[in-house]
């Protein structure tokens, strides 16, 4: 069986970007427009800037799937960036006859742009910028529609919603089910409450009158999973690890949390772990979900609760104080078109991550070339454990 990963390749204003996807069972049935759906849901947000209305994404399947069902051979989409035909002399492939590109020589901080164009030997930080973009997002957004498309005929049930923007924060839900979340795309925060909501609008609309971007954080929940997806056995298949460096890689992120790690950081340990229970009816049940579902690198069958924190973002319609990389005088940062508020769209890129995260695991633990064969896999292991959920 070929091993599950994935990778995206692409600049924000080149051709286009690629998102690959290898390792899923064939017979798996896709849909179009639920791919594309979750595109989509990557552009929203209030706070969003211009390029959102420039891009309207979706991904073109170009492999690994014929007549809505997977092959079993490697998945490759193509997302075409509509702003290529503005960039196209600046961002060609190829030498333009009677084109010479102005180099960009003033870095932002809190960007890659400085640090990016000291490793690889760059004058001109547009040769890091452009890889480093969230832009880059839509082809994990891709990637990660294809592995929700698996994980939903498992049964699993991937969501996120907004805790937080600048200084508002939405009242704590413990009690959430995948019910909750009809209508959180038609938010203009994605945030469960509606009065945290309008005061997370008006927020963003003050600050952007400011000249001030915003950061924030948000939460990814995963309903139906199994328990025993990842292991305590070696530190690379610990799945909080996993989990952690896959939302962590999203552009911005800066914190990632399983469960409620920070708050039980100050508790006692009578009330930081999640007591053991058991009834004829139920199986093994926990009336706490503190861990978020995880337990020694693997998951509880509890639903699994990754939280993230993400900064402002580091453009700024105005810029802080950088120096220019040519001459070495003061100077003040890039500035180039920009979004004031990134953290809806920013649960939508970790859901994906969190969908490739779990894809790998359920891929390793129940292996199986078609889809029916990892069902059966996973109907065999429930019986041998008696999970009764």
């Amino acid at each position: 069986m070929t091993a599950f990963r994935f990778t995206t390749a692409g600049e924000s204003h080149g051709p286009g970007l690629v998102a690959i996807v290898e390792g899923m069972p064939a017979g798996l049935e896709l849909e179009q427009e639920a791919l594309n759906r979750d595109m989509a849901r990557r552009q929203l947000g209030h706070g969003r800037g211009g390029r959102m209305r420039i891009e309207t994404d979706s991904a073109e399947v170009r492999s690994g799937v014929r007549h809505g069902r997977t092959l079993g051979s490697p998945i490759a989409m193509l997302v075409a960036n509509r702003d290529y035909a503005n960039w196209e002399e600046r961002m060609n492939p190829w030498p333009v006859e009677g084109f010479e590109p102005d180099e960009v020589h003033l870095p932002r901080p809190g960007h890659a742009d400085l640090v990016g164009s000291w490793k690889y030997g760059h004058t001109d930080i547009r040769n890091v910028l452009e890889r480093a973009s969230a832009r880059e997002t839509a082809a994990r957004v891709a990637a990660g529609a294809v592995a929700r498309g698996f994980l939903t005929a498992l049964g699993v049930d991937v969501r996120s919603h907004v805790l937080q923007i600048a200084s508002v924060r939405a009242p704590e839900r413990e009690d959430l089910e995948p019910a909750d979340f009809d209508g959180v795309d038609e938010d203009p925060v994605r945030c469960l409450d509606p009065e945290a909501s309008k005061a997370m609008v008006a927020e963003i609309n003050r600050l952007r009158k400011a000249n001030e971007s915003l950061g924030g954080s948000f939460e990814v929940i995963a309903f139906g999973l199994v328990p025993g997806l990842g292991s305590h056995i070696s530190w690379e298949d610990r799945l909080d690890g996993r989990l952690a460096g896959a939302v962590a890689s999203i552009q911005a992120v800066k914190g990632v949390a399983i469960g409620e790690a920070w708050d039980v950081a100050g508790r006692p340990g009578s009330e930081a772990h999640d007591e053991i229970f058991w009834s004829e009816e139920r199986g093994y049940y926990r009336e706490t979900n503190r861990a978020g579902g995880l337990e020694g690198g693997m998951t509880t069958g509890e639903p699994l609760r990754v939280r993230a924190a993400i900064k402002p973002i580091s453009t700024l319609t105005k810029p802080l104080r950088s120096v220019d990389t040519a001459t070495h005088e003061p100077a003040q940062a890039l500035r180039e078109r920009t979004d004031s508020a990134v953290v809806p769209a920013a649960g939508v890129v970790a859901e994906a991550m969190v969908c490739l995260a779990l894809a790998r695991a359920y891929r390793e633990k129940f292996g199986g070339d078609h889809i029916d064969d990892v069902r059966g896999a996973i109907a065999a292991y429930k019986a041998r454990i008696d999970w009764r959920r």
